[in-house]
């Protein structure tokens, strides 16, 4: 078994024994949410020095990660090492497309959603590994050793698939996962909203699910580490959510390059998002030493030979060296299920939405719209957690709360813990309403907005039609926001069926 050092060792020796090779091919380089892939034509410009000087934080980042007075999660410390065996493997996709296919590996599909996908395999073992040591004892821990070899397993179908996909009929933009679940083309220009075709470099929809899952992961991270902070008695904790943010914003840059299918007139799209990864790791690079210095690294540690004289490690006061475990907020069953649910439904309505406006496809693509795209989103993740530490710190928060009762008040109505009560069935019969909830709620407020102006909007060119939609957007939150309640009961009143039909089926045919 491949210790996760060795992945630093190999990086390190790729950097040093092939200079030529990574200035050729030169790939996006450690960014722990972005969804960054080779761009074999950036060596030579900004985002080429970005990218490379963006591993050397990176580094110093997983060394005081991994100090052991932090009380890292084994698990987690691995998804953040194997970080740069994803890295890695842009240098030979980025390759294989370049001389095989004659594109970038972010045109090249297949080899596109397949290395991302060891992102993704990072980002779910960074969620397992925080979560696990937030709610369960050191005993139920899961084994390190079964996911480093599903982990690595992954890798080694990659690569596999590199060496052979070019010479087993794999094309340039052949899809990714042969694009499953994406729907037919007499299906797609049938539906009323399309006006455009899509180019032949457009992401599959397996390789939009990855990427939106890489996102949305990376987000169920940022929560996770925040509220580690709880379980150590350690705030520095929370610095190192602040400093996922920049990585955060680089995952949107290369989301809004691809959402404008790779134009090659948003160069600084790419630049952008090269900085922010090499700002990105950086932000976590000082937040790891923070975490370090507040449980007692010093210098002497630097010594690789030295002996520990006085045993175990000294805790300084900012951590309280024991685990304080958390109740679970959600089950894994939901947050795999809230996931699914999130990744499917922004990589159909991206996919297929976008065919219906006209800015993806404008000789000259807004860069303000770019812009906004990468800034709008990471804006609004910072102000949550802003928001956060304000009301955890006895202070208003500046945004709405959408629960009811705090801790000192009388909970009144119904809320998810009512629907915790039933475990697993009533998880899946909350699951099951919201889903029955939005399949109606979308195609209502589509037709109603249609019905109301006789035509599919262009928010993009009609001001008038922005306004209209943002007024719906506004009516349509605020009108779910007053049916939570009978979507809970829904769930409540459907709790008792799952559990009888579906969860103890077997039991009940007995």
């Amino acid at each position: 078994m491949a210790d996760p050092s060795s992945i630093m060792d190999t990086a390190s020796s790729l950097s040093t024994a092939l200079p030529n090779l990574a200035q050729s091919v030169t790939s996006e380089v450690i960014s722990s949410s972005s969804n960054l892939l080779s761009f074999s034509d950036q060596g030579q410009n900004l985002a080429g020095i970005f990218f490379q000087a963006s591993l050397l934080p990176y580094l110093v980042f997983l060394y005081f990660l991994q100090y052991k007075g932090n009380q890292t999660p084994a698990l987690g410390n691995f998804g953040f090492q194997f970080l740069l065996l994803f890295v890695i493997s842009t240098i030979p996709s980025g390759i294989v497309s370049k001389s095989v296919y004659g594109t970038t590996l972010a045109d090249c599909d297949w080899l596109h959603g397949g290395a991302e996908a060891l992102l993704t395999v990072t980002n779910i073992l960074i969620v397992l590994g925080f979560r696990s040591a937030s709610t369960k004892p050191e005993s139920e821990q899961p084994e390190v050793g079964t996911f480093r070899t599903v982990a690595f397993g992954i890798a080694a179908l990659f690569f596999s698939a590199l060496a052979l996909g070019p010479s087993v009929g794999f094309e340039g933009h052949s899809p990714f996962l042969f694009g499953t679940g994406a729907l037919a083309t007499d299906t797609v220009q049938s539906l009323p909203f399309v006006s455009h075709a899509e180019p032949v470099n457009a992401l599959s929809l397996p390789t939009w699910a990855i990427h939106f899952s890489s996102v949305f992961e990376f987000l169920f991270a940022m929560g996770i580490i925040w509220d580690y902070a709880k379980v150590t008695g350690n705030e520095k904790w929370k610095g190192l959510t602040w400093g996922m943010i920049p990585s955060h914003a680089s995952g949107l840059a290369a989301c809004t390059y691809h959402f404008f299918y790779n134009d090659k007139s948003l160069q600084f799209v790419v630049t952008t998002q090269a900085g922010l990864t090499l700002l990105g790791n950086i932000t976590l690079m000082i937040a790891a030493i923070r975490i370090a210095l507040s449980n007692g690294w010093t210098f002497q540690d630097l010594n690789p030979f030295k002996k520990d004289e006085e045993g175990d490690v000294v805790i300084s006061s900012d951590s309280s060296g024991a685990l304080v475990l958390q109740e679970e907020a959600e089950n894994e069953l939901f947050l795999a299920g809230k996931l699914i649910f999130l990744t499917l439904g922004a990589s159909y309505i991206v996919k297929y939405g976008e065919l219906g406006l006209n800015a993806p496809f404008a000789d000259e693509p807004s860069k303000i719209l770019a812009t906004l795209l990468i800034a709008g989103p990471a804006a609004i993740t910072a102000s949550v957690f802003a928001n956060k530490s304000k009301v955890e710190n006895g202070e208003e928060g500046f945004l709405p709360s959408f629960g009811s009762g705090g801790d000192g008040e009388e909970k009144k109505g119904l809320s998810m813990e009512d629907v915790k009560k039933y475990g697993i069935s009533g998880t899946v019969a909350y699951v099951l309403t919201e889903l029955a909830f939005w399949a109606v709620a979308f195609p209502v407020a589509s037709t109603a907005l249609y019905q109301s102006t006789g035509h599919w909007p262009d928010v993009i060119n009609d001001s008038t039609d922005r306004a209209t939609v943002l007024g719906f957007i506004f009516a349509g939150a605020n009108i779910a926001r007053l049916l939570v309640p009978l979507r809970l009961g829904a769930a409540l009143a459907l709790a008792p069926w799952v559990d009888e039909n579906i969860i103890n089926r077997d039991q009940k045919e007995e």
